[in-house]
């Protein structure tokens, strides 16, 4: 039963985060496919990578087809439904933060399958959660969030460290996710409603 929550939570993201890469094409007024491409990057970029570096047999979503289809579904929707919305940037925010607090969570969770240092399924949450953004951001060439003083890897962390604590603890696997994602998406929301950044570095 975890197994398929767990599955349905990653397709959730995957949808989540592809509709931010729709709706960064809105801002853009780009055409459907162009919404499409950048859902597709946005929402398996992150995963892939992830894959790749642990060396697994096989990348996610070529092993199950259906992570593809909910991202092709997902940003063709969202060119419809852009339209409607009252606020586009602010829905893609709030789109985005979402999708980080479920991947760097699920990312970490899956990281632990193939290694046990803490510091490594960090990483890979933080890596998850942010290259599918990275991506689409560079092919609208504009700056990627991440490199922005705003709290965004930060959150990703947390929400990685929180879910390996309640891991260890141990509390159920079901609950240290849902504890790791509402920390993530938290912080993440509260940098968003009082414009919470990081200090710059200053020469």
């Amino acid at each position: 039963m975890f197994d398929g929550v767990l599955f349905i939570a990653g397709l959730i993201g995957c949808a989540v985060f592809a509709i931010s890469g729709g709706l960064a094409a809105a801002q853009r007024q780009q055409d459907i496919m162009s919404f499409i491409l950048l859902g597709v990057v946005t929402g398996l970029g992150g995963g892939t990578v992830r894959d790749l570096v642990l060396n697994k047999p096989s990348i996610f979503w070529l092993a199950d087809p259906l992570y593809l289809y909910v991202c092709v579904g997902a940003a063709a929707l969202t060119y419809f439904l852009a339209p409607v919305l009252a606020s586009k940037y602010k829905t893609l925010v709030w789109m985005d933060a979402a999708g980080m607090a479920l991947f760097s969570v699920t990312a970490t969770h899956t990281t632990l399958q193939w290694h046990d240092a803490w510091l490594v399924a960090m990483a890979m949450a933080m890596i998850t959660a942010s290259f599918g953004g990275i991506m689409r951001d560079v092919l609208l060439d504009q700056m990627p969030v991440i490199l922005e003083p705003e709290i965004y890897v930060s959150a990703s962390l947390l929400g990685a460290l929180v879910y390996l604590i309640a891991h260890a603890f141990p509390l159920p696997t079901p609950w240290a996710i849902g504890l790791g994602t509402i920390a993530a998406f938290s912080l993440r929301g509260a940098a968003i409603i009082w414009d919470l950044r990081l200090p710059k570095y200053r020469d």
